[in-house]
């Protein structure tokens, strides 16, 4: 059952279905969905509530309790603090981490924790590195997740496309999303996989207005350090690379700004 639950997530499951699954009465199904409860509340990892009625039943919602995330962030810092990733620019090598399925797995679970109690239609990524993350995050929350293009493909049909600022080399670009793949009052979480100056990010904000969207927030997985203003506010990372030295090829990476915004000073 537990099993079921992680891969039917915000799904509502019937009392019915397991007791026929599984060949037991609603009241066997009944306890073992309060011992599944306890576990993941002691755990940390999520909550299972049971809707009571003839269309009932239960839903498992996984996230991380704060402790948990403190943890997985920390084993984040430590894989990204490796002098070998500092590239030219500042940019911090992270394909590797991305292609890891823990490491995927925990982002997905940290950032959809962020957004586990908010009304989320849609996850928006821009190609490539982010999809990755985009689809993780998407599992967790149970939601469809678009790409956005840097340019439209014949099999995308019609598209939206906006002009935006590179918030590092301070280039227009042009990015594209089709114009079947997001709807006029869809709720957007933007989620990417590194973070600058922002223009790429702001590029997605600007493309869900056309869309007559909202944007519900924007997370990354690991920012920057940046000279002035970036191009977009609010934006939550999980880690933060707060030293980049291209002469002495050094990288100091800490936390982000996503404990203090999704938990402040709550303990759980």
């Amino acid at each position: 059952m537990t099993r079921y639950m992680m891969e039917h997530p915000r799904t509502l499951v019937s009392l019915k279905f397991f007791g026929q699954r599984y060949d037991s009465a609603k009241s066997s199904i009944s306890e073992d969905l309060s011992i599944i409860r306890h576990a993941f509340h002691t755990w940390g990892m999520g909550r299972l509530e049971t809707i009571p009625g003839a269309s009932g039943g239960a839903v498992l919602t996984p996230f991380y309790s704060k402790e948990n995330a403190e943890a997985a962030i920390a084993d984040l810092v430590k894989e990204v603090s490796d002098d070998s990733r500092l590239l030219q620019g500042g940019y911090v090598y992270l394909s590797d981490l991305i292609g890891r399925p823990d490491i995927l797995r925990r982002v997905g679970r940290l950032i959809a924790t962020q957004y586990v109690d908010k009304d989320v239609d849609v996850i928006m990524t821009v190609e490539t590195k982010g999809i990755p993350i985009a689809q993780s995050v998407a599992m967790y929350l149970n939601k469809p997740f678009v790409i956005v293009r840097n340019s439209s493909h014949i099999t995308e049909g019609p598209t939206v496309s906006v002009n935006y600022v590179s918030g590092s080399v301070k280039r227009i670009k042009k990015m594209e999303l089709s114009r079947r793949t997001l709807s006029a009052g869809a709720n957007v979480v933007v989620v990417d996989d590194f973070m600058k100056g922002g223009g790429t990010l702001n590029g997605m904000k600007s493309l869900i207005k056309e869309f007559d969207a909202h944007l519900v927030g924007m997370t990354v997985f690991a920012e920057g350090e940046v000279s002035g203003e970036r191009l977009v506010d609010n934006c939550t990372s999980l880690i933060k690379v707060n030293a980049v030295d291209d002469r002495n090829k050094t990288i100091s990476a800490q936390a982000g700004s996503f404990i203090d915004t999704v938990f402040g000073n709550k303990e759980n």
